[in-house]
């Protein structure tokens, strides 16, 4: 645990604000859920929550069974982190941070398609809790059958959350 030196009150409705700072750096949006642990000495912990993590064999399964029909890197992310990626660069994106162009497309709701990859955002009753991600090999376009099996993904990933 890393001592952060702020120290807030919790206020007669038992409130407490967590600083901007924090908020920003960790990527809490108002609305994000978090989950509450408690630890042995008494200290209250506070993570943000993935529902996406939940489903990480579902996640990985998908991922291993798209990537080997298409022939090309398959990732899930949720809106931190990637959860399952399979194809030649998995071990370039398991358990890494997202970056800021995938976090805003997966925060805007749309699907995004490039020559240089495919992103489609996991939506959970209405909300953003994930994307679906195909790359492309070298000097290949990505095609229309590439779109579809991420939507198909994203749209089978958000109704086993929904469920």
């Amino acid at each position: 645990m890393k001592a952060t030196g702020i120290v807030r009150r919790i206020d007669d409705l038992g409130r407490i604000v967590v600083p901007k700072e924090i908020r920003k750096i960790l990527r809490i949006r108002e609305g994000d859920p978090l989950e509450i642990y408690t630890g042995m000495t008494g200290e209250v912990i506070l993570k943000k929550y993935s529902p996406i993590s939940e489903l990480g064999q579902v996640a990985e399964g998908f991922a291993e069974t798209a990537s080997s029909v298409l022939g090309l890197p398959v990732l899930v992310s949720d809106t931190d982190h990637f959860v399952a990626a399979s194809g030649l660069r998995q071990k370039d994106y398991i358990d890494k941070k997202i970056d800021d162009e995938l976090d805003s497309i997966i925060q805007k709701k749309n699907k995004y398609s490039t020559g240089t990859k495919v992103v489609i955002p996991i939506l959970s009753n209405g909300d953003p809790i994930g994307s679906v991600t195909i790359l492309p090999e070298e000097d290949r376009e990505l095609s229309e059958l590439e779109v579809k099996t991420a939507e198909l993904g994203a749209g089978f990933l958000a109704k086993q959350m929904e469920s």
